[in-house]
């Protein structure tokens, strides 16, 4: 775990991953690199962007991940795609960090969980979400099912039990985000699991409450 060196902020901010309407978090952002095991089965060393106070159980739960050979496809920080989301989903990149732009974001930049580097997408092909504006499957809607398969995330799995455990919420969205984790929304700063019992959120109106209630992005 490093902070962001100022190369590497220059590269975010040219690619659109930061603008002045964004949360200020220039400070808090670290750049964690990781082993994960491939679809190729072999080893590869990745890096997520996330804020300083989930870099500790985002190690952990990647650890458990590795540990349990549960397979990603990619993982680059968004840079690499001149910040656009799409891009990165259809290239199943697993990314953490993004004030996502205008047209591409769920909820406002001050709140979000992605552009406050608390929020997680893993293999997102093989785990799509329902674009809100479109109403179809982004970027694929080939392994939509919930069925089990190479890669996937279903709930009491191993990826959906190791972020669990630590009190992040699975599909925080009224809709099928099957790709996405986060700590919460309006994004705060991460405190550790809750004890056993505790509620994630209380959901806001129009949402869901099995789903987390909150229109994450």
């Amino acid at each position: 775990m490093t902070e962001i060196t100022d190369a590497q902020w220059a590269r975010m901010v040219a690619a659109g991953l930061w603008r002045k309407e964004c949360p200020d978090v220039r400070d808090q952002l670290r750049r964690v690199e990781m082993n994960y095991l491939g679809f190729d089965g072999k080893v590869h060393r990745g890096v997520l962007v996330v804020n300083a106070d989930v870099t500790a159980s985002v190690i952990r739960i990647f650890t458990r991940l590795f540990e349990a050979e549960f397979p990603i496809r990619k993982m680059v920080p968004m840079e690499e795609y001149d910040g656009d989301l799409n891009a990165s989903l259809a290239d199943d990149n697993t990314s953490a960090f993004n004030c996502r732009r205008p047209e591409q974001i769920n909820a406002p930049f001050k709140e979000s969980p992605h552009a406050n580097g608390r929020a997680v997408d893993i293999n997102p092909f093989e785990n799509p979400w329902k674009d809100l504006r479109t109403k179809q499957w982004s970027p694929s809607g080939k392994y939509a099912a919930r069925t089990p398969g190479k890669g996937k995330i279903l709930e009491g799995g191993v990826v959906w039990q190791a972020f669990t455990d630590e009190g992040w919420i699975w599909q925080d969205i009224k809709v099928a985000d099957y790709m996405h984790f986060d700590t919460g929304y309006p994004s705060a700063p991460y405190t550790g699991p809750k004890p056993k019992g505790t509620p994630s959120q209380s959901p806001i109106p129009g949402g869901s409450a099995s789903a987390g209630a909150t229109p994450a992005e």
